[in-house]
């Protein structure tokens, strides 16, 4: 009866996460801050700048997500409803990048002027 009752009152109060665990995460969220601005301080430039820089974004962004926004003690199905629609979306802005370079080399080598 004892542990029935303090489990209630446990689950009156919400589920406590140590400190710990918010603490290691801002340790990660300052180190992936710090590389992203190294990327700067290097002057990496192209291709691999911009690769690294959306790496490091993406990185922070889910350790947001899954931590202080919960999602990571979230159902499944919830998870699956906040990142399906955006994984498509993704998808769907990369076939777009895609097909607006074809067009571009297209229109470039049909419509370029004479010799």
């Amino acid at each position: 009866m004892a542990q029935a009752a303090t489990s209630a009152s446990a689950h009156e109060q919400g589920q406590q996460h140590p400190i710990r665990l918010y603490l290691v995460v801002w340790a990660w969220l300052f180190i992936l801050s710090a590389c992203s601005y190294l990327v700067d301080y290097f002057q990496l430039e192209g291709f691999l700048r911009y690769s690294l820089i959306l790496l490091f974004m993406l990185l922070k962004a889910g350790l947001i997500i899954a931590v202080f926004m919960h999602m990571a003690w979230e159902r499944l199905s919830l998870v699956y409803a906040i990142l399906v629609p955006i994984s498509a979306v993704l998808v769907f802005v990369a076939i777009m990048a895609f097909e607006a370079d074809h067009t571009l080399l297209s229109r470039l080598s049909f419509f370029a002027l004479g010799p």
